[in-house]
């Protein structure tokens, strides 16, 4: 699956927009990186820039952007209200799809050696990325901002990560780090009341409510030894919340940050809110996102809604997206269009241009084509995901049957189990394609000289052990779900135990096709003792495969006979 970072540089110019321009150029020119958003603020004189891609695209935006501004921003003349001490003053990496935290540190600490090595700007590494406790918070990174830096950089105590520790007048320093994504989200009350708005806010955020002696709202504000005040911390972690009235709407909300989405996801902060709400009498309407969300948060809410209702968890994307929709009313002050509010689907990327996102028609009529391609591999891989989604329906069917309520979870495990499996299939089916497309480009490679020969040879061998790796997963996947499929016709709906069968047909003749491809392009490739092994392999799970698909059919047909008796 396709690994996703955004990141987030914060350049010290707001007004100048010819100059902001000429930066966020240099980052839209590196392919496969998406500009989400600009955000120039002129007071602060400062402009946030938003942009998502694969970690080794966005590196080389960042670095790119970093060093236009480098060159652009002279810092010695900047004036502003927002903290500061270089022309790219931070930026963060924020890990959004398919990628660990520790990996976007490692990617974070690759750009900030690049950018103090091949730039000499002073680079300090803050948040996640930070090399000591003492560097994690931003701000005493940096602390005396850019008037103070250049007596910083003569503490040895804040030698730079990366970089000279060498004051340079115009671009100052800059801090590179990893952080959990942030998402911005209001809550919407039936009430036009700031103060209760205000009330609810303490009730949910960490940092909860100053402590007043008596517990009342007037009472005197107890302070601990050192004069500051005590608080009483709120229900939920990594939350920061205030209450507001939007004049726009007519009602009041609860503004939320929510700064770590894996410690407080956004279901969790919409049920607590509305827990909190009620008990003082106010209502919940509904609530927005402000700016993006990993599809992630997207289908593990509609998962949490769903799992309430006792529903099977095992459903498509789409409904997932739609339940959470629904469940915390996103769509109640404008229309939540996944596709602008989606990270994942604002890119692009999967999901545009695929074989498996065209009709069937399309797909059908592109095979069917002069072009050898989408060709046998493909087309197993789709019979594979076809079988495994009648499982999954069976599944589906079955976690919400009239009687069986006490049930639901068993099958909704199997749905799900099921849900991974056809997406994965999917996903094969374009791969199967490309690997093809990736032999014909190496035999395509120019072969005048030795060595470009020996590069063209080389190339294609790689191709064709992909070509050969590729339908062997389709083999492997498609038979996973042989477990699935025996278990709804032996114990799901009875109702739909003939598309069980139709299912493990489906699956048979997938593992068999996908098969055929290893074998065919086994013989392009010159590694005999992989070829050995995939082979064998490949036969055992052929005949596993064939042997479950006759028990399947057995049991299908004598419940079928079972009808008629």
């Amino acid at each position: 699956m396709k690994q996703i970072i955004e990141c987030v540089p914060n350049f010290s110019e707001g007004r100048n927009m010819d100059l902001i321009r000429q930066i966020t150029d240099q980052i839209e020119a590196v392919e496969g990186v998406k500009l989400l958003d600009v955000d120039a603020g002129k007071a602060t004189n400062r402009t946030v820039v938003t942009f998502v891609g694969a970690p080794e695209d966005v590196m080389e935006a960042a670095f790119r952007g970093v060093k236009k501004a480098s060159g652009l921003i002279d810092m010695s003349k900047h004036r502003g209200e927002h903290p500061r001490f270089g022309a790219t003053d931070v930026c963060p990496l924020v890990p959004v799809a398919n990628i660990s935290m520790e990996e976007t540190v490692e990617y974070a600490r690759k750009l900030a050696e690049r950018i103090g090595n091949e730039l000499d700007i002073p680079v300090y590494c803050y948040e996640s990325a930070a090399f000591s406790g003492q560097r994690r918070n931003l701000a005493e990174v940096r602390s005396g901002e850019y008037e103070g830096l250049k007596e910083k950089l003569s503490d040895p105590a804040w030698k730079p990560d990366f970089g000279p520790a060498k004051f340079n007048p115009a671009s100052g320093a800059i801090a590179v780090g990893a952080r959990d994504f942030l998402v911005a989200y209001n809550i919407n009350l039936n009430t036009t009341s700031t103060r209760r708005a205000n009330a609810i806010a303490f009730d949910v955020r960490e940092r909860g409510r100053t402590r007043r002696k008596g517990d009342s709202l007037t009472g005197e504000v107890v302070r601990d030894k050192d004069g500051k005040p005590v608080m009483i911390p709120g229900s939920l972690k990594a939350v920061k919340a205030i209450g507001w009235y939007i004049e726009e709407y007519g009602i009041a909300q609860i503004s939320i940050n929510l700064t770590n989405i894996s410690v407080t996801p956004v279901h969790i902060a919409f049920d607590e809110v509305f827990k909190r709400a009620g008990e003082r009498g106010i209502r919940v309407t509904g609530s927005e996102l402000v700016g993006l969300i990993p599809l992630k948060a997207m289908l593990d809410a509609g998962r949490y809604f769903l799992r309430k209702q006792k529903r099977s968890l095992g459903v498509s994307d789409r409904e997932l997206i739609k339940i959470a929709v629904k469940s915390m009313g996103l769509d109640d002050l404008y229309p939540f269009k996944p596709e602008e509010k989606i990270i994942e689907y604002m890119i692009g990327g999967e999901g545009q241009g695929r074989l498996a996102d065209r009709s069937v028609r399309d797909f059908m009529e592109e095979t069917a084509s002069e072009s050898p391609a989408p060709g046998g591999g493909s087309i197993a891989a789709c019979m594979g995901s076809l079988g495994v989604a009648l499982g999954t329906m069976v599944a589906n069917l079955s976690s919400h049957k009239r009687g069986w309520d006490e049930r639901w979870e068993e099958f909704s495990d199997w749905a799900e189990k099921g849900k991974t499996l056809q997406e994965e299939l999917l996903r094969l089916i374009d791969e199967d394609t490309q690997a093809f497309n990736r032999i014909m480009d190496a035999y395509g490679l120019q072969k005048n000289t030795k060595e470009e020969a020996k590069k063209r040879k080389e190339a294609i061998q790689e191709a064709t052990r992909h070509a050969i790796q590729v339908p062997f997963r389709v083999m492997q996947c498609a038979a996973g779900s042989m477990e699935l499929l025996k278990a709804m016709a032996e114990t799901g709906n009875p109702n739909s135990v003939s598309d069980a069968g139709v299912g493990a047909l489906a699956v048979r003749s997938c593992v068999r096709g996908a098969f055929l491809n290893v074998k065919i392009n086994a013989g392009g490739l010159e590694d005999q003792e992989f070829i050995d092994k995939i082979l064998n392999e490949g036969k055992e799970i052929e005949n596993r495969v064939m042997a479950q698909e006759e028990e399947i059919l057995g049991i299908v047909n004598n419940n079928i006979s079972a009808d008629f008796a």
